[in-house]
């Protein structure tokens, strides 16, 4: 396990970054990127995900169909799935500018979890 890609070990959830074949992850590097407000408003986020397991508020947390949910601390927006082994793995994120979602944005993390599963199952994702 790459551990510089776990962004939370919580009691009901592991929460890891997604991270491509030359271990870079979009959304790490975005979340680094952030304010240190808007870190906080995001890993308060993660913390409640991870420890209790659900976040009811779907202004906070939602499902966006094709089994991708984003978490939502404005004006940022976090794109993650759910894995065997009681994991979530966090795809790509940007900044919400339009009331709409952009489609490229979910299609990454639905191309991000084809990717994920299928190097799992090779064997190649982690070490």
């Amino acid at each position: 396990m790459k551990k510089k890609f776990i962004a939370l070990e919580g009691e009901k959830y592991l929460i890891e970054w997604y991270f491509n074949d030359n271990e870079k992850s979009e959304a790490l590097a975005y979340f680094k990127s952030l304010s240190d407000d808007r870190q906080k408003k995001f890993s308060y986020l993660l913390s409640l995900m991870g420890d209790a397991g659900k976040i009811f508020n779907e202004e906070k947390f939602r499902h966006e169909g094709d089994q991708i949910y984003v978490f939502k601390p404005s004006p940022d927006r976090f794109f993650c799935f759910f894995f065997d082994g009681a994991k979530i793995i966090i795809t790509n994120a940007y900044e919400k500018k339009s009331a709409k979602m952009p489609q490229k944005e979910k299609d990454k993390a639905l191309k991000a979890k084809v990717t994920y599963i299928k190097r799992v199952k090779e064997g190649s994702y982690y070490d």
